[in-house]
Formats: C-alpha cells, structure tokens, sequence
C-alpha cells in the first residue's frame, strides 16, 4: 500500500502524518514558526526527491542546463496538471550530474500560500547521498543564493542533514505515526 505518512522529530519539535491530519507537537511552545501542512509537504518531498515525481498528472521537459563550478548539469523541469495536488502550479527542476546520473541540484518555486504561479526559484544542492536498505537518499541538503541569472553562488544556511532514516518493507503500526500524547 502506498501512503504519505510520515513522522520527522527534531529537538525541538515533531511533525507528523497519520494518514489523516498534519500533527505538530513542540517541547518548547511556539518554538515552531511556520504552517505544519505546508512544512509535511515540503520535507517529505525535499527527502523523497526525485522518487516522488511520478505522480499522475505530471509533465517533464528540457530546460537550460546548469552550469555551476565548471560542471554542466543537465535537468529535466516537473510541472503539474491544473487540477492535481495541493499546489498545482509548483515547478520543479532536477539537475543531475552528467557522470553518475544523480541528482545534485533541486530548484523549484513555493505556490502554497499565493495559490498562484511563481517563476522565482529556489535552489537547493543535493551532495551527500547515504544507501538506506538498498535505496540512495540525501544524507544532506543545502539550501543556495543565486546571482542575478539564477545561477547557484553560497550556501545561503547551514545544510540540514537527515539523521536515521528508517526505509523497510515492513508495515508499521498506525499508532506509530499519530500524535504523541503528552
């Protein structure tokens, strides 16, 4: 069975998916900034990257290569039908090195909030990958500035890296995915 729940437990927060409803618990009060059904989302397909992009009512196409520290890496742009997901009009832009075929740069546009079309990228550098039970997933991402032609310059912040993923074929149980009672 396919399912998007999740569960991500930071310091000092968790946030989860129970199939249902988006849950955030907090140690410390209002210490969490943010919209928790916008932030499910938007980790879970950061993380899931690119093994989410095979929804239904997805288009692929070329766009211009990124050119960055002297290496061309090619793309591949993802957009959305009109009337699927949460936010139909996000784009996405995988560019993958031209050796090793694995993806290392993620721009993509926010469209949560405005419900409208945005052709302001954000870009995010995917260069370390760890094997999880037989499935590569990033073990780090870092979010970039870019300079007027969009191109990557800086880290724009520290990288956030993920910590103990857990991948199995096995079931778990619903309750490991609801809300902790506190």
């Amino acid at each position: 069975m396919n399912s998007r729940k999740i569960v991500i437990n930071t310091p000092k927060y968790s946030l989860g998916f129970d199939g249902k409803e988006v849950w955030l618990d907090e140690d410390i009060k209002g210490t969490y900034k943010g919209n928790p059904s916008f932030y499910y989302n938007l980790y879970f397909y950061f993380y899931a990257m690119p093994f989410v992009l095979s929804d239904d009512g997805i288009t692929y196409s070329k766009v211009d290569d990124l050119i960055f520290e002297g290496t061309n890496y090619p793309d591949y742009k993802i957009s959305y039908a009109s009337d699927k997901g949460t936010s139909p009009d996000d784009n996405y832009i995988i560019y993958y090195n031209p050796k090793t075929y694995q993806m290392e740069w993620l721009a993509y546009t926010v469209t949560f909030r405005s419900k409208k079309p945005s052709d302001k990228f954000k870009m995010i550098r995917y260069h370390k990958w760890e094997n999880v039970n037989g499935l590569m997933l990033p073990k780090e991402i870092t979010w970039y500035n870019k300079d007027e032609n969009g191109v990557p310059t800086e880290p724009a912040k520290p990288a956030i890296e993920f910590t103990l993923p857990l991948i199995s074929q096995g079931q778990l149980d619903d309750s490991f995915y609801e809300k902790p009672k506190n």
